[in-house]
């Protein structure tokens, strides 16, 4: 990839159909951009924002229909708001995959992390972790089957987030240590209640294996870089903050929010959730393979 102002780098745009059109226009307005210096910055901060909100389509989706179906659902309607959910995130998946928004490869993503964390639920939901105080027909045991989309939702963020970021690695551990400690991490969310709790030392192992990675992503023309580590902890925390909306939309209920007033989720359930990404990124990196820093020198050589 070259970095002079005449060169055109490969647009993320291109892996999808719906966006193929407005490649064209997207460059003529990056090249009027950077032809100033006062706005090429906000040329590509925009450009930022606009490629996360791309990523976090489904999750976005799925947010919003939590929302609304809270604030505007009927009481008593013949099809429950969980059935509702579960019938809604079905299409939206269909439809995007049909449509070109998801890839196949972002699709395999998906329906791993909604089989695992489906099973998941099953067994915290029996243990009391927490609970979905809602009926609602389509569900096994206590678990409605839109929670398994809610779950798939971290995987359709980092998966197109991948793709339209054009992500690259120094120092990436190896794919097999990253599975294996997902696969730790999985085991241990079900054995920590009747055995020693391995979290701390989950943690020290996600430390030791991405502490020295750097991720190098592609906003518009240069890569840019900062510690994966960190930028693993910033998703964390952004799914933390989802999580408070989905429990303020009652989409499931901790036991102290099972009163009539809500209340906020505890920031210890950031490293819960700071474990259960490693395994998501784990699947997703399973699929598109890591690929090192070399690869962007050899493509400007």
């Amino acid at each position: 990839m070259a970095h002079d102002t005449e060169s055109r780098p490969v647009s993320a745009a291109a892996g999808w159909r719906p966006l193929r059109r407005f490649i064209a226009l997207e460059h003529t307005i990056a090249h009027w951009a950077e032809r100033h210096a006062f706005t090429t910055f906000p040329h590509e901060f925009i450009r930022f924002g606009i490629k996360q909100a791309w990523a976090c389509l489904f999750g976005g989706v799925m947010l919003a229909l939590l929302l609304a179906t809270h604030r505007w659902y009927p009481p008593g309607a013949w099809l429950a708001r969980y059935d509702f959910l579960t019938i809604a995130a079905v299409l939206v998946q269909a439809g995007m995959l049909i449509s070109g928004l998801e890839t196949r490869e972002e699709a395999k993503v998906i329906l791993l992390f909604h089989a695992a964390g489906t099973v998941m639920e099953l067994f915290k939901t029996a243990v009391g972790s927490w609970t979905y105080p809602e009926p609602s027909l389509l569900r096994i045991g206590g678990v409605p089957l839109f929670t398994g989309f809610l779950y798939a939702a971290v995987g359709s963020y980092i998966a197109p987030a991948w793709r339209v970021f054009d992500f690259r690695f120094t120092r990436h551990p190896p794919l097999s240590a990253v599975l294996a400690l997902a696969g730790a991490i999985y085991v241990n969310f079900f054995t920590h209640h009747f055995v020693y709790d391995m979290r701390i030392g989950l943690f020290a192992l996600s430390v030791l294996l991405f502490g020295r990675a750097w991720i190098h992503y592609r906003v518009w023309r240069e890569h840019r870089r900062m510690p994966l580590l960190i930028g693993l902890l910033l998703v964390t925390l952004f799914i933390w903050l989802t999580e408070n909306i989905d429990t303020f939309a009652r989409a499931w209920a901790y036991p102290h929010q099972l009163g009539k007033d809500w209340s906020p989720v505890s920031p210890m359930k950031i490293g819960a959730w700071y474990l259960l990404m490693l395994i998501s990124y784990a699947l997703v990196a399973l699929v598109n393979r890591p690929k090192p820093v070399t690869i962007i020198l050899e493509e400007e050589g």
